[in-house]
């Protein structure tokens, strides 16, 4: 499994707050906090824009490191991502992403029907 896929099977390799922590960029952290401040109705600073990606050590997000349900319960399960999980079908703290983006579905190796697909 590519490293920069989330446990929840988002693409950390594309967002803004990996790009801007990898470049050094504060201009692009600036953007991203205003945005996820606006979306999310709570203070982000720019200085929290920070993180290399879900599964990779080192920087991340005060989201990402300590309140995403998702990869607290893949932390605890010690599973490589969700779709290694016997109970992603069933999972409420992943099902929103699952029904909102068919990537996160094709990276996790989830077929709509619900089931598994063979790796």
């Amino acid at each position: 499994m590519k490293k920069y896929i989330a446990y929840c099977g988002l693409d950390c390799e594309g967002c803004e707050a990996r790009r801007a922590t990898v470049n050094d960029d504060d201009s692009l952290r600036q953007k991203v906090a205003k945005e996820w401040s606006e979306l999310n109705g709570v203070e982000i600073t720019p200085e929290m824009i920070n993180c290399v990606g879900c599964r990779i050590d080192g920087a991340k997000t005060p989201y990402c490191d300590s309140l995403c349900p998702i990869r607290q319960c893949a932390l605890k399960k010690s599973v490589e991502t969700c779709g290694a999980c016997a109970d992603v079908n069933a999972c409420a703290k992943v099902a929103m992403i699952l029904e909102n983006s068919e990537e996160a579905r094709r990276n996790l190796r989830i077929e709509k029907s619900g089931g598994r697909a063979s790796p």
